[in-house]
């Protein structure tokens, strides 16, 4: 049994033969050394028993062989039927294109005594009598590939495997090759930034390459809004691989569908371009100042008459003061075709314009409103409220009364206590209830309320219950403390 291999055999095409001569295929097997040529032009496999490639071609064809395919050479009656091998199996085509054609068989169930040489393969093209051999000398593979082969070629392939003893019986493809153009069905590649409709301004070029594929070359058609396409604006080139729509200077007429319909035998392909061609927008129609109050001013304005052969992405309104005369922007993208400008300077007259936008940007112009718009300084008018005076009359009370204390004699010392009351009340202070204002020894103070009574270097016979009264025209009040002087211990 042999390898499974793949031998192409490139051939020149298949041309007609007669039983004078035969042009064939050549084969270029690595390795392998060109057979010797025969008379007739053929090529005779190595190891094949017939003397003489020529002589078997004029033999007179087999009465089956106009009904079939005829076999190579019968094997010599006097070889022993164990010396050759048996037909290959499984003889079947794998693959056929517009210029090659591959077979593949199996090995045969009998290789002979004297062992496998290899195959030949053959051919004989519909309505010849020859077979052709494909390759010069037997070749130890089970596949070969045709190459070179002509679109329209109808033929049929046998093989025959060989031994030293001589070719054994032929396997038979009795299916006829027929070699045929391959159709690949047409089929167009969108670029991606195509998929959306594309945008250009006018006066840019339009350049569009569109890939497709199809075997053999489609025939590719433009259309525009289902009409065929103006030459004189619009240029198109096509190539085997992609289609090219050119357009030097866009207007907003070739905005619109642009369909590309790819063909072949019947089979068709298409794809829609949507093409937007803008510009800017035209300005605002009108423009009218509707109030003006405080520091705010109210505009309206009617939408252009032409928006640029796109939607409009807003307004842009902008002020300028008499004074300065300088445009400064106070609202942008305004969608609504009224607005109120605030924060406006008191004393000064504001002009007010508004442009229009889209995607090429804002119009050329504004609209500009004719009248200004004065911001008055409003007369402010006091109006002072009634005052209504508070009575804050209150009788005497302490807030912080005296605190008991304990002083050493020979130190100073103070006694403190505060008071509220309305008017100001008149301040006594006592000792054990008796009146000490005048005494030298005591100095009484008063100051916003706080009453403080010092008593100066005290002695034991100071000690006593000190009071402090407060006496106004709504009342009187008194608190008091004790005082200890503590005499020094004696020794």
């Amino acid at each position: 049994m042999t390898e499974k291999a793949t031998s192409e055999a490139p051939a020149c095409g298949l041309e007609e033969t007669t039983s004078e001569s035969a042009h064939v295929p050549l084969t270029e097997p690595s390795g392998d050394t060109a057979a010797p040529q025969a008379p007739g032009g053929e090529q005779a496999p190595r190891g094949q028993q017939a003397s003489d490639p020529q002589e078997s071609a004029r033999q007179p064809p087999d009465p089956a062989a106009s009904a079939a395919p005829a076999g190579p050479a019968a094997t010599d009656p006097a070889l022993p039927r164990e010396d050759v091998p048996s037909a290959p199996l499984l003889l079947a085509v794998e693959d056929v294109s517009d210029s090659s054609v591959t077979v593949s068989w199996e090995p045969p169930e009998r290789l002979g005594r004297l062992g496998l040489q290899g195959y030949v393969l053959e051919l004989r093209r519909e309505g010849a009598l020859d077979w052709v051999p494909v390759n010069a000398r037997p070749m130890m593979v089970t596949q070969q590939t045709l190459r070179n082969l002509a679109v329209g070629d109808k033929f049929f392939v046998r093989v025959a495997a060989v031994s030293s003893a001589g070719a054994g019986p032929p396997a038979v493809l009795e299916r006829l090759i027929h070699i045929q153009e391959t159709i690949e069905a047409p089929k167009i590649r969108v670029p991606r930034h195509l998929r959306q409709t594309y945008i250009r301004q006018v006066g840019e070029s339009i350049n569009l390459q569109i890939p497709f594929q199809g075997n053999p070359k489609p025939q590719a058609l433009w259309t525009h809004n289902g009409h065929a396409l103006d030459s004189q604006r619009v240029s198109v080139r096509t190539g085997d691989q992609d289609s090219i729509l050119f357009i030097r200077s866009a207007q907003r007429s070739d905005s619109g569908c642009y369909e590309l319909t790819v063909q072949l035998k019947g089979l068709e392909a298409k794809a829609a371009i949507n093409i937007l061609v803008i510009e800017k927008p035209g300005p605002p129609r009108s423009i009218r100042l509707l109030d003006v109050w405080n520091c705010n001013a109210t505009l309206e304005w009617t939408p252009p008459q032409d928006t640029g052969n796109t939607e409009l992405l807003g307004y842009t309104v902008q002020k300028a003061d008499k004074k300065t005369g300088q445009w400064f922007t106070v609202l942008e993208r305004c969608h609504p075709t009224s607005c109120t400008v605030s924060d406006l300077i008191v004393g000064n007259s504001y002009s007010f314009r508004v442009f229009s936008e889209n995607l090429c940007g804002l119009s050329a112009s504004a609209a500009v409103t004719k009248e200004l718009a004065h911001i008055v300084k409003t007369d402010i008018v006091a109006k002072p409220k009634s005052f209504v005076e508070r009575d804050f009359s209150e009788a005497p009370s302490f807030t912080q009364p005296l605190a008991d204390h304990t002083s050493t004699p020979g130190y100073s010392t103070q006694l403190s206590c505060s008071v509220r009351a309305s008017p100001k009340p008149k301040i006594i202070w006592m000792k054990n209830k008796m009146d000490i204002q005048g005494d030298p020894k005591y100095r009484a103070l008063s100051e916003q309320g706080v009453c403080t009574l010092e008593i100066r270097k005290p002695s034991p016979f100071d000690s006593g219950v000190y009071t402090c009264k407060a006496i106004n025209v709504l009342g009187e009040a008194s608190v008091d403390c004790r005082l200890e002087v503590k005499a020094s211990a004696t020794h």
